[in-house]
């Protein structure tokens, strides 16, 4: 089935929490990559905030569960959401 980003965000949000799976194109260097993610994560938070809007840049704040840590999923370059089981390819606006 294929949504668009901003139905991708809808359903990775509605989680609340639970792991999912997404399909990206890094931005570093144009790897495809494929991980287990989670959002609302509270470790290692310090509580100064980030210096810019992860959304100005349309960038989704995730936890990384392979890499113990948090990174930023590109929304430009999302190219599936495996929520619930159930895969999604990402069609983009």
């Amino acid at each position: 089935m294929t949504i668009t980003t901003q139905e991708a965000v809808s359903k990775i949000q509605g989680l609340n929490g639970a792991v999912f799976g997404a399909e990206h194109i890094k931005r570093t260097n144009g790897e495809i990559r494929i991980g287990a993610y989670r959002m609302g994560v509270q470790k290692g938070v310090t509580g100064e905030g980030l210096k810019f809007d992860p959304a100005r840049k349309n960038l989704l704040g995730v936890f990384d569960m392979n890499s113990d840590g948090f990174r930023f999923l590109d929304l430009n370059n999302l190219l599936s959401v495996t929520v619930n089981g159930q895969k999604f390819t990402v069609a983009g606006q």
